[in-house]
């Protein structure tokens, strides 16, 4: 979009300078929008409290703008391609804003389900609407700044999200946590009304809707999005609805894949994935946020659960990862730009990631909160040069015309990448726990001279405790089983950690598929092209 900025008011103006004004304007929306996704988690109990509903039931709130976030995200090229980009922007952040005020209001569960579902589908479309802005901003040899600054927002916003929702549910309501977005909104739509503009390439078409290919987009991804999010609540396979759901969800997303195939002009740019560079990168993004959210899922539950550790210190002492990832990208971005060879950067940094991960599987029931400090930073560091390169060149072979269809696929690989990580790691944790905990329980034999002294000892605690002698066996036999289960949970956690780490190995060879930018050359054709 570095021609977008010629036709703006400030085309007198320096092209650096410029560009950065975008960059605040598109940046103010999607923190908006991360901000109030993390935030809600936080609020859950108070809502359920609040509108006579059980934890349960309210976990739909999150369920309901998932699944509507999940629909929009793959169109949204298509929809900018038909409304314009700067007009999609400033509908998404104004509708984003409305249905926000509406669930801030919402006078019961059904009611705040619905808003959610409307606040949803309009959040869908910032976070693809806006990398398209933010990397047309910028020429290709400059685009690692331009994803740095985009990172820095994506990372800090789940850092202060759940500080800034825990503060204003306790203090004021839960549905403070709803209307803080509207001054934001505010700000977005004044900056993006001022400094975004569509390139002069950009065509609004009037292309007709494809009902059908809406439909079963609708269906199989919103089929999909409720059995990733309730899968482990229902027992998976063993609930009829959750089978239902699936077999749904998988004919509809192949008949609209080969519906798209084939279509003279699809909704979704699914050709694209002939670029073999894009084609990695969108396979690479289902990995690496599985790990990623599948990580932030498992440590916040093992500091409380595992380690006793209150929610405060659980939560300071996840946020030296996000620190770290903040710092490193705005030296990713600079290397980039200084035409290191991204894929080097990249394959380090997942790597880097991987021993970070790994790190934690070496944790012990008795670790303190200084024991996650380098682990974190070390993950984080890494994660700063996966980023910042990744999001640089995936991209990197897409015309400027397709960007937008391009951001729209892989947010949605990030989306369900995000989805299958925690269904996962959350079904993976509970079988490993009954996994160790059947092993565990085989090797307590009264044969085994060191359990039958330690449950000597326990019984003589607990008769020395005042209790009769039946009473105090019973008692021992208790907590050695809950010494028991508390090791298999903590064995679980580590073998998923590894897991883990594992996984960010296995697919760091998809790197090498990519082809290396060569930004000079590019450089030299779009100047040629434009005289």
């Amino acid at each position: 979009m570095a021609a977008t900025l010629t036709s703006s008011p400030l085309q007198a103006r320096d092209q650096t300078v410029q560009r950065w004004l975008v960059t605040g304007a598109v940046m103010s929306s999607v923190i908006m929008e991360l901000v109030d996704t993390s935030a809600v988690n936080v609020s859950l109990p108070y809502i359920a409290g609040n509108l006579s509903a059980t934890i349960d039931e309210s976990t739909w709130v999150l369920t309901s703008y998932l699944v509507s976030n999940a629909v929009v995200l793959p169109i949204t090229g298509w929809l900018a391609s038909r409304f314009g980009r700067k007009r999609l922007l400033m509908t998404a952040i104004a509708g984003f804003s409305v249905a926000s005020a509406l669930c801030g209001f919402a006078p019961s569960l059904s009611a705040l389900i619905l808003c959610r579902v409307l606040q949803g589908a309009f959040g869908g479309a910032l976070q693809p609407t806006t990398r398209a802005i933010l990397l047309e901003a910028f020429p290709r040899e400059e685009r690692g700044k331009a994803m740095a600054m985009w990172g820095v927002g994506i990372v800090v916003a789940p850092i202060l999200a759940p500080v800034l929702g825990g503060w204003l549910t306790t203090d004021y309501s839960w549905r403070w946590v709803f209307f803080i977005n509207l001054p934001t909104s505010i700000l977005g739509l004044i900056l993006v009304n001022l400094f975004v503009f569509d390139p002069p390439y950009f065509r609004r078409t009037t292309k007709g809707i494809d009902f059908w290919g809406v439909g079963m987009l609708v269906v199989g991804i919103g089929a999909l999005q409720i059995v990733l999010d309730k899968g482990q609540e229902a027992d998976w396979f063993g609930s009829h609805y959750i089978v239902v759901l699936t077999i749904v969800s998988a004919i509809a997303l192949v008949t609209f894949i080969l519906w798209e195939l084939r279509a003279h002009e699809p909704m979704v740019h699914l050709r694209l994935l002939k670029y073999r560079t894009f084609a990695a990168g969108v396979g690479l993004s289902l990995v690496l946020f599985f790990v990623l959210y599948g990580s932030i899922l498992l440590l916040p539950l093992f500091m409380q659960e595992m380690l006793n550790f209150p929610a405060i210190t659980a939560g300071i002492w996840n946020s030296p990862r996000g620190i770290a990832t903040m710092a490193l990208m705005p030296i990713a971005g600079l290397l980039i730009g200084r035409h290191w060879d991204i894929r080097k950067l990249l394959f380090g940094g997942i790597m880097v990631s991987a021993v970070g991960v790994l790190t934690f599987s070496f944790l012990s029931p008795s670790a303190g909160p200084w024991n996650f400090l380098w682990p974190q930073i070390i993950m984080g560091a890494g994660l700063a040069f996966v980023f910042v390169p990744f999001s640089t060149i995936t991209v990197d072979p897409i015309p400027n015309e397709e960007m937008g269809y391009a951001t729209s696929i892989t947010a949605l690989a990030r989306n369900i990448g995000a989805s299958v990580g925690i269904s996962v790691a959350a079904t993976l944790l509970e079988r490993g726990e009954q996994v160790h905990q059947t092993y565990l329980v085989d090797h307590l034999t009264f044969t085994n001279s060191k359990m039958e002294n330690f449950l000597s000892a326990l019984q003589s605690h607990f008769f020395r405790s005042g209790t009769d002698p039946y009473t105090a066996a019973q008692q021992a036999l208790q907590k050695l089983y809950s010494i028991v289960q508390h090791q298999a949970s903590v064995l679980s956690y580590l073998d998923e950690f590894r897991i883990m780490a594992a996984m960010f190995v296995l697919v760091s060879p998809l790197v090498w598929l990519m082809h290396r930018p060569q930004f000079k050359k590019k450089a030299e054709a779009t100047e040629k092209s434009k005289t």
